[in-house]
């Protein structure tokens, strides 16, 4: 039998009508495998409930982990995930997201019309974290709201990542923020990891930051603004190993733009590349334009491959007041700068930005790993250096 060829359709709507069915297909998609995955993770935190509460209430001993696997995998030969470690794992999921330590740093998660009734229910929920919970049945919802956001969280995150975490974060706080990042985010295993790695928690809440938000915004804006702004960039992912140019390091950005905006963080949106703002006669580019969807702000970066110097902090000044008076849409927020440089003073930066209207941020990034710790010590830094170059003064180590 002679295969029929394909009739060709060439109505001018066909396409994206097409289009539009693709869409919607992995949409769908992708919607099922989340489906999938939520009601799984939900199953294993049930399965690891079960256990403690046997545990603890009965008096069962740890053979049980051996016991149940191998009558799950005999009763389910189909099914994969029950082996004696996923078991483990389960126990410790259970175990971890329902502690006191994790549930007082998801607090904030509760989201309660009017501060009172935040302050409230804030209360509550810290009483409720001191009394001892009953026993249930192990597919029973937790009462408490607390317990349920922390529920819906996790399963929203997969199955793999959970175990990564387990196994290489032990900080409540840190792993909160992995979570929360992870099901914004959609951050595949191995970016996870790479995060992890790379001190992403750390540097995105713990060290200290540098900026004049507080100065140059309202309160609640400000308190955004320092939330989206990391200290630190950790650019290892470009594979810079010499010397390069500001431009140099702009073109790899751009060509690594989508892991460069995972390390930006949730709702960065490019704009363009050497922005082109014009005064009069005159023309001004800016390195990288953002727009976070959240801010509803334009963010400017500023690269620079050495030290941060005060008149940076002029020259970014001077753009926001063009994006501001140029390129601001009426119902956005103020446009907010980051210098981008290898290495900052503090105190150089605090006195720069003292005097400028403008909020701006001055992060480091950092192209290369850490130097391993048997080497500290060892080898010239940066401003040594710098001086031997400059003054051609001996090495002190």
């Amino acid at each position: 039998m002679t295969k029929r060829p394909t009739k060709q359709i060439t109505h001018p709507d066909y396409p994206a009508f097409l289009s539009t069915l693709k869409e919607r297909i992995l949409h769908a998609r992708t919607s099922a495998a989340r489906a999938v995955n939520r009601e799984l993770v939900l199953l294993y935190w049930d399965i690891g409930r079960g256990i403690v509460e046997k545990q603890q209430t009965a008096g069962w001993g740890d053979s049980v982990v051996e016991r149940l696997a191998a009558d799950l995998r005999a009763e389910f030969p189909d099914m994969r995930g029950f082996s004696p470690f996923n078991l483990w794992r389960m126990r410790q999921l259970s175990l971890e997201y329902s502690s006191p330590e994790f549930l007082a740093q998801a607090v904030p998660e509760i989201a309660l019309p009017g501060e009172a009734a935040a302050r409230t229910k804030t209360a509550d929920v810290h009483k409720s974290l001191t009394r001892k919970s009953s026993v249930s049945l192990i597919w029973d919802q937790p009462a408490d709201p607390l317990s349920q956001v922390v529920r819906e969280l996790v399963a929203g995150v997969p199955w793999g990542h959970h175990i990564e975490l387990l196994k290489k974060v032990k900080s409540p706080a840190a792993r909160l923020y992995y979570l929360r990042a992870t099901a914004q985010f959609g951050w595949s295993r191995n970016v996870l990891i790479n995060q992890i790695k790379g001190g992403a928690y750390e540097r995105a809440v713990k060290e200290k930051k540098t900026h004049n938000f507080a100065l140059a915004l309202p309160e609640h804006f400000a308190e955004q603004a320092d939330e989206m702004m990391k200290s630190r960039y950790n650019l290892e992912f470009l594979g810079i190993g010499r010397a390069v140019r500001e431009r140099e390091l702009e073109d790899r950005l751009i060509t690594r733009l989508q892991q460069f905006i995972l390390e930006l963080g949730y709702g960065f949106c490019f704009v363009g590349r050497q922005y082109r703002l014009a005064l009069g006669s005159k023309e001004y580019f800016v390195d990288l334009l953002f727009y976070h969807r959240f801010l509803k702000a334009l963010v400017a970066f500023d690269l620079k491959i050495g030290s941060f110097e005060p008149e940076h902090a002029g020259k970014m000044d001077f753009y926001l007041n063009l994006l501001n008076e140029k390129e601001r849409a009426p119902d956005d927020q103020p446009s907010i700068g980051i210098i981008l440089c290898a290495e900052k003073d503090e105190i150089e930066v605090e006195y720069a930005l003292k005097s400028k209207a403008n909020p701006i941020g001055v992060a480091e990034y950092r192209l290369q790993p850490k130097l391993p710790a048997e080497f500290k010590g060892r080898l010239p830094t940066a401003r040594q250096l710098a001086d031997v170059v400059r003054e051609g003064l001996p090495i002190r180590k």
